[in-house]
């Protein structure tokens, strides 16, 4: 018992048996994953599989039907996910819309520091502030620190929602389609510099969302494939990033090449 207990709690993530049922639905079916310390992983599979679903039970945001959901030791509907959250680094489009276009990008950034969607009800340090500047400079942003989130383009604010997760120092960063909306250069300055938090041996344990191979970062380790809320297949990422497994993730012949630890797919002619 003992043993089981210390497997959990040094364990980020873990699903096990995981259902989740929505009205007339069955969103998950048996889903069993599980993340390890320090690994970086990439969940793909086409619209409607449940990688949204993933995330909201990852991050604590939803709780399953049948099954068990473990996050940082904490199992759900056990553990009080308000402080559960605050080991958290979220990056989602969705939080765009919380928050608001007239604060900076560094007001974004600090709040974070708190949960918060804006600077004004907690007060922040000098190093609080100093640090929300670091995390957008080491990004290559800090020239945007001081301009209003509104007016920044899809792929700056991307790259300030980063910082903003980081910010905390989480022990687990969910990333729910980084990429999507961004333009080739956006992409690839977003995806580079991911890459460049993969390799940190002190950056939190990662978990990406994406619909493109492309977008996955050099340096990630795991690879999960959902097909109509079925796990098709989970473990390393060169193992599973197979051209058999993706096509029977997406319903179509699929060819996927890796170089320089950037992956790329297209389908198989004819």
């Amino acid at each position: 018992m003992a043993a089981a207990m210390q497997d959990r709690i040094s364990t980020p993530l873990a699903f096990s048996e995981v259902d989740l049922d929505r009205p007339g639905l069955a969103v998950l079916r048996a889903v069993d994953w599980t993340v390890g310390p320090g690994e970086r992983w990439v969940v793909l599979g086409p619209n409607g599989s449940g990688k949204t679903t993933i995330f909201e039970l990852a991050s604590g945001y939803l709780h399953p039907t049948r099954g068990t959901v473990d996050i940082l030791g904490g199992r759900l509907g056990r553990v009080d996910v308000r402080r559960l959250r605050e080991r958290i680094g979220l990056v989602s489009t969705a939080l765009v819309k919380k928050l608001l276009a007239n604060i900076t990008a560094v007001e974004v950034v600090v709040s974070g520091r708190r949960g918060a969607l804006e600077p004004w009800w907690q007060e922040y340090g000098p190093e609080e502030w100093a640090r929300a500047r670091e995390l957008l400079s080491e990004a290559g942003f800090g020239y945007l620190a001081d301009r209003p989130f509104g007016h920044l383009s899809d792929g700056e604010r991307q790259q300030v929602l980063l910082a903003r997760a980081l910010i905390s120092r989480p022990e687990l960063l969910l990333l729910d389609e980084p990429a999507a909306g961004l333009d080739v250069g956006g992409r690839e300055r977003l995806v580079g510099y991911l890459g460049r938090l993969a390799g940190d041996p002190d950056h939190p344990t990662t978990v990406m969302i994406t619909h493109h191979v492309e977008e996955i970062p050099p340096g990630f380790t795991n690879a999960l494939l959902l097909r109509a809320g079925r796990v098709v297949a989970s473990g390393p990422i060169e193992e599973v990033l197979t051209g058999p497994r993706l096509s029977e993730t997406f319903g179509m012949a699929l060819f996927p090449e890796v170089s320089g630890g950037r992956w790329t797919c297209r389908a198989v002619p004819g």
